[in-house]
C-alpha cells in the first residue's frame, strides 16, 4: 500500500512540475521589461556629450577662473590637480565612474553608441544610421583624446559585449588616424536614398525647427556636411605636428563640403527642466566662488563685443544670482577677476584689486540668465566653428583663395556665431548695425598680417561654451597670445596645464593598463602633451 501512495506521489509531482514548466516563461515575463532596443534611440541619447567643464577647460584658457584657493577650489585657477575637475570629459563621455547613468537620465555616449553598432552589426541594411553613429563616435573619441591623450578606444564599451572590464589604453596618434579612416568611410557610405533617422535630435523629426530635415537626401547632406567639418577639424589638429598632412586633410574635407550656414550646426537645445546644462546649474549653485576671467573680459570690452551683454554681467550679490533677473550688462562696468590672484589678495586692506561687492567679489560673472542659463542650446560642432577654420586654412594656402577668401570665412564666421545668441533664453537678435561696427572695429577687422591671431581670438570667444573645443585649439595654435598663469602648481612652473589628468579610479582599478598609459605619456600630468600638441 505504501508503495501505491508513493507512485501517487512521484507521478503527482511529475505531473504538476510540467504543468508549472509549461507556462513557466510566460508567467514569469515581465510585461513592462525592455527586451529590445532600437539603436536610433540609443543614438539619439549619446548626442547629448561633454562639452567642457567651466572648472576645467574654459579657467584654462583664461576665460573664467575661481579666485578660491581652498580645497576643491583651488583647481585649475592655481594648477592643483584636482581629481573631480578633470573628471568630467571622462565621466559624461566615456565612462562614468560609478557606473551610472549621467544626470539626463543616459548611459555615457561611448557606451550608447557601441552598444547600438554592436546591435546592428557589421552588415546592417540600416547603412545611414551606422554612418551617422560612427561619425558621431569619432567626434565623442577626438574630444577625449583632445583632453587627455592616450584613451581606451580598441576595447572601450565593450563590457557587455567582449567582457572588457578593464580596457587597453591606445596611442593617440594612433587613434586619430583611425578616427581619419572612420569618418571618411562613414561620410562615404551615407546614402541620400536611403533610411531617414528620425530620432536623430541634430537634424530628425525632433531637432530644433532651424536644423529640421524631413527626409534621407537633406538629412544625408546636412551629415556629410558635418562629417567633413569634423574631418576639417581633425586635419587642423596637425598643423604644429605635421603641416603637410594637415594641408592634405584640410584638403579633403573642403573639397567634400563642410558646413555652409547655421542650418547646418549640431546642437541641442536644452529645456531648462528635463534637460538641464549641469555646469550651468552648478553655476548657479556655487556662484560667489565663479567669475569672469580678465583676458576674456577685456577682450570684449577692448572690441565694444555685442555679443557680451550675453556673457557677462554685474550681479549686485555674487552669492545670490539665481533670481536676479536684470543684472548690470552695461560693457563698461564689467571688470574680470584677475589671473593667479587669490580672493585673500583681492579682499585684502589696500590692494590693488576690486574687494569685495555682496557675498562675493566685486567682478563680472557669466549671465546665468542667457548663456550660463540651464536652458541653453550646447553646440558641438558649428558653421563658425568651420568658417574659422577655413579662413586659417585659406591664410595657410591650404585651400584656395587666399586673404581675400580668409577675410569673408572669417567674417562670415563672425555673422553667423552672432546670430545663434538669438536661440538663448531672453535676448533679442544683434541688429546688422551692430555686427559691421564690430567688424569694422580697429581690432577686429581682417587684416593680412594679423589674420592668425584674429580669427584664432575669435575661434576663442565663439568656443565660450565648449571648453573642450577652446582648449585644444589655443593649445594647437598658442593664439590668443594670453600671460601664463603666474601660479606654477602642479606645472613645476608658470605657464599651462596642456592636457587634463585621468581619473583616479583608473589607477586603482584599472592599474596595469592606467600605468602604461600613464608612462607612455610621460606621466599622468597636466604639463604632458597629447600627440599633436608639440612644444
Amino acid at each position: 500500500m505504501l508503495k501505491i501512495i508513493n507512485r501517487l506521489i512521484l507521478i503527482s509531482l511529475v505531473t504538476c512540475f510540467a504543468a508549472c514548466d509549461k507556462d513557466f516563461e510566460e508567467i514569469n515575463k515581465n510585461p513592462y521589461g525592455v527586451i529590445s532596443v532600437d539603436p536610433a534611440l540609443l543614438f539619439a541619447g549619446a548626442q547629448r556629450n561633454h562639452i567642457g567643464t567651466w572648472n576645467a577647460e574654459h579657467i584654462i584658457v583664461q576665460q573664467f577662473v575661481v579666485p578660491y584657493n581652498t580645497g576643491a577650489n583651488a583647481g585649475f585657477s592655481f594648477y592643483q590637480d584636482i581629481d573631480g575637475n578633470s573628471n568630467t570629459k571622462w565621466e559624461q563621455s566615456y565612462a562614468n565612474t560609478g557606473n551610472a547613468t549621467l544626470a539626463n537620465g543616459n548611459a555615457p555616449p561611448v557606451k550608447n553608441l557601441i552598444q547600438a553598432l554592436n546591435l546592428l552589426g557589421p552588415n546592417s541594411p540600416r547603412v545611414n544610421l551606422q554612418s551617422i553613429i560612427r561619425i558621431w563616435k569619432a567626434q565623442v573619441f577626438m574630444g577625449l583624446v583632445d583632453n587627455y591623450g592616450d584613451i581606451p578606444y580598441s576595447e572601450a564599451g565593450k563590457a557587455v559585449s567582449d567582457a572588457k572590464f578593464f580596457p587597453k589604453y591606445d596611442d593617440d596618434a594612433a587613434i586619430y588616424e583611425d578616427l581619419y579612416k572612420e569618418l571618411k568611410e562613414s561620410i562615404a557610405a551615407l546614402n541620400p536614398s536611403g533610411e531617414f533617422i528620425s530620432a536623430d535630435l541634430f537634424y530628425g523629426t525632433n531637432a530644433q525647427p532651424s536644423t529640421k530635415t524631413g527626409n534621407a537626401a537633406d538629412q544625408v547632406a546636412k551629415w556629410k556636411k558635418l562629417g567633413n567639418s569634423l574631418l576639417l577639424r581633425l586635419g587642423m589638429r596637425y598643423s604644429k605636428i605635421n603641416p603637410t598632412k594637415a594641408a592634405s586633410i584640410v584638403s579633403e574635407a573642403f573639397t567634400g563640403g563642410v558646413m555652409t550656414s547655421n542650418a547646418d550646426n549640431a546642437f541641442v537645445k536644452n529645456d531648462g527642466t528635463v534637460f538641464a546644462q549641469q555646469d550651468n546649474l552648478a553655476l548657479r549653485n556655487f556662484s560667489q566662488f565663479h567669475y569672469a576671467a580678465e583676458p576674456f573680459v577685456n577682450q570684449l570690452k577692448s572690441t565694444a563685443d555685442p555679443r557680451a551683454k550675453f556673457m557677462i554681467a554685474q550681479y549686485a550679490d555674487p552669492g545670490a544670482i539665481a533670481n536676479n533677473l536684470s543684472p548690470d550688462v552695461t560693457l563698461a562696468n564689467q571688470f574680470g577677476a584677475p589671473i593667479g590672484v587669490t580672493s585673500d589678495q583681492i579682499l585684502a586692506t589696500g590692494s590693488p584689486y576690486r574687494g569685495a561687492r555682496g557675498s562675493g567679489l566685486n567682478y563680472s560673472q557669466f549671465n546665468v540668465n542667457i548663456i550660463a542659463a540651464p536652458g541653453v542650446p550646447e553646440f558641438w560642432v558649428t558653421y563658425a566653428q568651420t568658417s574659422l577654420l577655413l579662413a586659417e586654412a585659406a591664410k595657410r594656402g591650404w585651400i584656395p583663395g587666399g586673404d581675400a577668401q580668409a577675410k569673408t570665412y572669417y567674417e562670415n564666421a563672425i555673422i553667423a556665431d552672432m546670430a545663434t545668441y538669438a536661440l538663448y533664453p531672453g535676448t533679442t537678435p544683434i541688429s546688422n548695425t551692430d555686427v559691421n561696427t564690430y567688424l569694422a572695429h580697429p581690432d577686429v577687422a581682417y587684416s593680412s598680417a594679423e589674420a592668425l591671431d584674429l580669427i584664432n581670438t575669435q575661434y576663442w570667444i565663439v568656443n565660450i561654451r565648449n571648453g573642450t573645443e577652446a582648449f585644444a585649439n589655443f593649445r594647437r595654435t598658442g593664439l590668443p597670445a594670453l600671460t601664463p598663469n603666474p601660479v606654477p602648481g602642479a606645472l613645476g612652473a608658470p605657464g599651462f596645464a596642456r592636457r587634463l589628468s585621468y581619473p583616479d579610479l583608473e589607477a586603482s582599478a584599472n592599474t596595469a593598463n592606467y600605468n602604461e598609459a600613464a608612462a607612455a605619456i610621460g606621466g599622468d600630468k597636466l604639463s604632458s602633451r597629447v600627440f599633436w600638441d608639440t612644444p
